[in-house]
């Protein structure tokens, strides 16, 4: 039984549906501290052939907060949102796809629901249905960890609860963790890793890499993104 978990982000890259892609459960940790310029509330996506910043202003509160007790800002008939889609209309309009995929993002982008865990759970339950990624979706503040415990503790702690034998975590995460401890829980410790080669058309501009989710599927068919979902290695975890 493989397990991933990871704080929700705003339409995040591809690897990190790749990553739920190949877990039986996926579990968004939202029982965590928010931080602060992180991918939680932006991304990423191509304007003019050069990477370009999207982001979800939120609402002013305690920076201690973790992120299920944050909120973005009302999205619904707002400048801001309207901003946000236009942003998305100038860069892609004139994509393959776009036809396909705008209607999908404008339908995220109009969820009346604005707690920050709730808003992205949403937003990504909707994209792994659009892209037939049928791993089981778990809210980990459902799950009633002790504040006490360090993150490690925790992530070992839900793979027990899971019935997991395997974890898989993003590649950027791999100091963070220790394959012995991991071992030592009877859990085989992995780490995902995006390969290099995976490229697609983006007009005729160079191939800019690791973009929003959005990017990927203006570009390509569902057909070819399931293709993409598979280039990828496992990475050994370290002691």
């Amino acid at each position: 039984m493989d397990i991933s978990i990871m704080q929700p982000y705003l339409f995040p890259y591809i690897g990190y549906y790749q990553m739920i892609n190949c877990s039986d459960y996926f579990v968004i940790a939202d029982d965590v501290q928010f931080i602060k310029k992180g991918w939680i509330n932006r991304n990423r996506i191509l304007l003019n052939g050069e990477p370009s910043m999207i982001t979800l202003p939120l609402n002013r509160d305690s920076t201690y907060l973790k992120i299920y007790e944050r909120s973005f800002e009302n999205q619904a008939g707002s400048k801001r949102r309207i901003t946000f889609l236009n942003k998305i209309v100038n860069s892609y309009r004139k994509a393959p796809e776009f036809t396909n995929i705008y209607p999908l993002i404008e339908k995220i982008m109009r969820f009346e629901n604005y707690n920050v865990a709730e808003y992205l759970h949403n937003s990504i339950k909707e994209i792994c249905f659009y892209l037939d990624i049928k791993t089981e979706i778990i809210v980990e503040s459902s799950l009633n960890l002790s504040p006490e415990m360090e993150y490690q503790e925790s992530v070992i702690y839900v793979c027990k609860e899971l019935k997991a034998d395997r974890y898989i975590n993003l590649i950027g995460g791999m100091d963070l963790y220790s394959a012995k401890k991991f071992k030592n829980n009877n859990i085989l410790l992995k780490f995902i890793k995006t390969r290099e080669t995976l490229k697609y058309r983006q007009y005729n501009n160079k191939f800019v890499p690791n973009l929003s989710i959005i990017d990927v599927m203006m570009f390509n068919s569902r057909k070819e993104i399931k293709a993409l979902l598979t280039e990828y290695d496992l990475i050994d975890g370290r002691d």
